[in-house]
């Protein structure tokens, strides 16, 4: 009561005042579920066209008179009338409307809603992404974004990604989208002693994902978005009351699967049945030991992550924002370690009365990573598991038990000491910064001046050493030879510097009349990546592998462009948008530096016209229509930083000359193709988008087809060049998709909701031209002889194909050991008759729900896909029975895969040859569905005060993996199982405190 009458003692007071005249009405408008500045909300003086519009930080000013009714409104949100009564501050607080919801999308140089968006563009916000064991960015987004296929290396704890939008683009040239962090876009190669570019950024700073597909979207950013684009937008400030998270986590993985070898019983059974001659090999001085060599390396592991952040308005006038974490993450293969240090800053303070926003974001990464020899992965495989870990005599192996011949050579390395006995530290400090200058001009708000400098800088530092004792005790011969060829070191340094600059003007305006919005960009873009090092590497010298001379390196590639982009809305349902983008490349030639990235959108609002705006059923439908035409340059991988370039390199040690007692390297003409010009991408996409029943069915279809010309891809050089391979535009590739995402909300209840959401994506890319070559290898190395590789590249074919001969299988079902199917029926057997099968699959998907009741929730997330294949040379190498036995008077016996069923082995009894290894017997398919994470959580609010939430959650990762592939893991991105490091399965239990 005492409140009410202090108001309405406040309002008699100044009511006369605001009587007498206009008065300037300020405020900040937020919005309810975040407490974040929203801008870009109309505010109007109803009934007038008096208006303004909230800045990038949700304040506004209007000028109004007492009784005024002022209407706020925005798309998304309940609009609200509020009776202005006199007062100088308004502050107003929007709520969503889950009606008419439109998120704001970024995209290249600016942003737009999903509902003005005309080009195949996807926004994954907080609330959407993969829940649990999160170690890198690329793990939230895996299985959610229709099209997108994430494939981790292997189970390391910072373990690389290679992720394709849309099967990816080329051949030999860099595949993997453009990653742009708060307006920086990253280098394709990361520093030396990180992995996963993406644990740059802690997921916890992560504010939404935008992903941009198609070129119609992605050309604004010319030849590094071939390959689509990953927008990475992180939490800001406010200028709000201060807020705080702190959030925490136990971790436990554990093996998820192993690779079925006998076991101590299993092949004591196994020799004695089939080999008893051997049997006298089994366990040590009559003693079997039961070893479980994969169990010796593995481990369950204990990982923690902690976070904190502050979120407040500095001094009253500085939105700020800070953060830092710790992540403590073991590896589930022992001496797999990796401490990850985060440190986030953002702050936006505005000058001149808020025509001038300066943005600085910094983000550091400190990583001191423990890198095992995962060698001792395949040494667990082969090891006889009735001998033991440990030397039961002590031994001169610093206690490990080591097979050793009649003669002291040493035989399969001990896997565990493989572990044990050699450290690599690769540490890595890294930081990425941007300062950004947003001007609004007094003269003409419409128009803003934006200037963006980044820096993207890291230093590294790699060591590499084995325990002396353990180089002493595997020394048979001194100066002759080192146990499984160990190093006594490695070292390498590294800086790497990237630049970037932007500058351009972007104007947008609200119109009258048939053209209701213009939205335009023109400006220029730098970049300039730069590393440079030293290296310490081994080479051989009698038998030792010692330090060699320093080798030094400096890398340069330099990118500069002219962009611009003009959006025209029509009648509020007719949206029209066209770019250009310049670029120059230092890759190639003064004469083929520069290409040129046309792209144009057009979008129909079908909900805005007369025979659907009153339908009670449809909220949203749009039809979209796109083509552009997208450049790729990035052929460092293969042909280095200087393609074009005439070089002179160091000789190779092997071919060197003998001036009395000193060895000199010479130096050599190194290959090069003054005639490397840009790969271009050309893409057609026709999409919908839809909102239907009151937002109870919503999602988007969309159909696109690509062609590129001119690749860039590693293919054979004639008799007499300088190397054999090399890089050239040799010819054509045509993609085709189809791509749908759906979200169904069937409940929606103040206690209780639930939402359903998937994706399912089709595509294939076929090469319809290589020039003069028919087809060429492109690697598959399978632990065999020299040049045994079995992917190829062929006309007509898919871009990644195994090139291996039908098997032919007798009565039984058994394979026939180098018998094939006479393809062409001339009698022979040859190249003729292999027959190309796809690596990638042509579908993938991915599925998931959440379910809310009242403060529980639950969620659960499935991906998977349909086809591929996988090649399974584990099969190859360690599937026939011979491999148990000794050879050449080892007088040691190996491990083999378990297909023994009693009597026969169920594979090939002796090692088959090279052209066996070429058989489609080792060829499976790699359909699999993966229950990726299920995460059960509690919140609890206004927890021991009102401005404190706590929310306790328990997570399960890699849960569990349906397939027919009978190897380690059918998800396998180069299509080839050896020896993989296994996925761990994770469990999380954490806390996160808001107050």
């Amino acid at each position: 009561m005492k409140t009410i009458a202090n108001g309405l003692l406040f309002l008699l007071l100044f009511a006369p005042a605001c009587m007498l005249g206009q008065t300037t009405l300020s405020g900040i408008v937020t919005e309810q579920s975040t407490s974040l500045p929203l801008p870009g909300v109309n505010v109007l003086v109803k009934g007038t066209t008096a208006g303004t519009a909230t800045d990038f930080d949700g304040e506004y000013k209007i000028e109004v008179n007492n009784g005024d009714v002022l209407l706020f409104s925005f798309i998304g949100y309940q609009s609200q009338e509020i009776t202005y009564s006199g007062q100088t501050e308004l502050n107003v607080v929007m709520q969503e409307d889950a009606a008419q919801l439109d998120e704001v999308v970024v995209i290249g140089y600016g942003s737009t809603t999903k509902k003005d968006a005309t080009g195949a563009v996807e926004l994954l916000k907080a609330e959407d992404l993969n829940k649990g064991a999160i170690v890198s960015a690329d793990q939230m987004i895996n299985g959610k974004s229709t099209g997108v296929r994430i494939v981790n290396s292997g189970g390391q704890p910072d373990a690389n990604p290679n992720i394709r939008i849309r099967g990816g683009s080329s051949l030999s040239g860099n595949n993997s989208p453009l990653i742009v962090i708060d307006g920086i876009p990253l280098s394709n190669i990361s520093p030396a002693g990180q992995a996963n570019p993406l644990t740059l950024v802690n997921p916890n700073d992560i504010e939404s994902f935008s992903i941009l597909k198609d070129a119609s979207s992605t050309a604004i950013y010319g030849s590094r978005a071939s390959n689509g684009v990953i927008i990475i937008t992180t939490k800001s400030g406010s200028k709000g009351a201060p807020k705080f998270n702190l959030s925490s986590s136990v971790q436990v993985g554990t093996l998820s699967d192993k690779i079925t070898v006998f076991n101590a019983s299993e092949y004591s059974d196994f020799i004695n049945a089939l080999y008893p001659d051997s049997s006298s090999l089994l366990g040590v001085n009559g003693t079997v030991y039961n070893t479980d060599w994969q169990e010796e390396i593995y481990r369950t592991s204990m990982s923690v992550d902690n976070n904190f952040s502050a979120r407040a308005n500095l001094f009253g006038k500085v939105p700020f924002r800070a953060s830092f974490g710790h992540s403590g993450i073991t590896g589930i293969l022992k001496e797999s370690q990796l401490n990850r240090y985060t440190a986030s800053l953002n702050m936006a303070p505005e000058f001149f009365d808020n025509h001038l926003k300066v943005t600085i974001n910094a983000k550091g990464i400190a990583t001191e990573k423990d890198q095992p020899d995962e060698g001792a992965i395949g040494s667990a495989l082969e090891l006889n598991p009735t001998q033991p870990v440990f030397d039961p005599n002590g031994g001169k192996f610093d206690g490990y038990y080591q097979l050793t011949d009649a003669d002291g050579n040493v035989g399969p390395t001990n896997a565990l000491a493989k572990l044990k006995q050699r450290e690599r530290n690769e540490d890595a400090d890294r930081l990425l910064g941007n300062l950004e200058l947003n001007y609004k001009f007094h003269w003409l708000p419409e128009l803003r001046a934006i200037v963006n400098m980044g820096l993207d800088y890291s230093e590294s530092d790699i060591n590499e050493f084995y325990l002396q004792k353990a180089i002493d005790a595997y020394t048979v011969f001194e100066g002759l030879e080192i146990f499984n060829n160990f190093s006594p070191n490695y070292e390498e340094t590294q800086i790497k510097r990237d630049h970037t600059l932007d500058g351009y003007l972007s104007y947008t305006k609200r119109l009258e009349g048939f053209v209701t919005k213009v939205d335009a960009q023109a400006g220029y873009a730098y970049q300039n990546f730069y590393s440079e090092g030293i290296k310490h590497p081994t080479n051989t010298d009698n038998g030792f592998r010692q330090l060699s001379e320093i080798v030094r390196y400096a890398n340069e590639l330099n990118l500069q462009s002219f962009f611009g982009r003009l959006n025209l809305d029509l009648k509020d349902k007719y949206l029209f948008t066209a770019s250009l983008r310049a670029d120059g490349s230092s890759l190639f030639s003064e004469d083929n530096r520069w290409g040129y990235f046309p792209a144009f959108a057009f979008a129909w609002k079908l909900d805005e016209e007369g025979f659907l705006s009153d339908s009670n059923w449809v909220n949203t439908l749009k039809m979209r229509i796109g083509w552009g035409l997208t450049g790729q340059q990035d052929i460092t991988g293969t042909a280095g930083y200087y393609p074009y370039t005439a070089l002179y390199v160091d000789g190779d040690p092997t071919v060197s000359y003998i001036f009395g007692n000193q060895v000199y390297t010479t130096y050599r003409a190194n290959v090069y193709n003054p005639n490397l010009t840009w790969e271009k991408t050309k893409t057609l996409n026709v999409g919908v988008d839809f909102d239907l029943f009151e937002n109870v069915l919503s999602g988007n279809i969309d159909y696109y087809i690509r062609e590129t010309e001119d690749l860039l891809a590693e293919v054979p050089q004639p008799e007499g060049a300088l190397k054999n391979r090399f890089v050239s535009n040799v010819g054509n590739t045509e993609s085709e998709g189809v791509e749908l995402a759906l979200q169904l909300k069937p409940i929606t209840t103040d206690d209780f909701s639930l939402e359903i959401n998937g994706n399912l994506a089709f595509n294939e890319t076929y090469v319809t031209n290589l020039e003069n070559i028919e087809q060429y290898s492109s690697g598959g190395g399978i632990g065999r002889g020299t040049g045994v590789n079995i992917l190829q590249t062929a006309v007509g074919q898919r871009g990644r194909s195994f090139w291996l001969y039908e098997q032919v299988y007798n009565s039984n079902g058994a394979p026939i050991a180098d018998a094939f199917v006479d393809q062409n029926g001339d009698g022979v057997i040859s190249d003729s008759d292999r027959v190309f099968t796809p690596v990638d699959p042509k579908w993938t998907y991915g599925f998931g729900t959440s379910i809310f009741y009242k403060n529980l929730d639950f969620s659960a997330n499935f991906r998977g896909q349909l086809g591929g294949h996988i090649y399974d040379a584990n099969l190859l190498n360690r599937g026939y029975s011979d491999v148990a036995i000794p050879t050449n008077d080892t007088g040691y016996i190996k491990n083999a895969l378990n297909l023994f069923d009693g009597t026969n082995y169920n594979g090939f009894q002796e090692k088959q040859s090279d052209l066996q290894a070429l058989s489609d017997f080792y060829l499976s398919d790699a359909t699999f569905l993966r229950l990726d994470n299920i995460t059960l959580g509690y919140k609890l609010e206004n927890f021991i005060s009102k401005n404190l939430s706590l929310r306790l959650y328990a997570s399960v990762n890699n849960v569990f993996v349906i397939t027919d592939y009978k190897g380690l893991d059918p998800e396998n991105f180069d299509g080839i199982e050896q020896s993989p490091y296994a996925r761990p399965r994770t469990y999380t239990f954490g806390v996160n405190l808001d107050f």
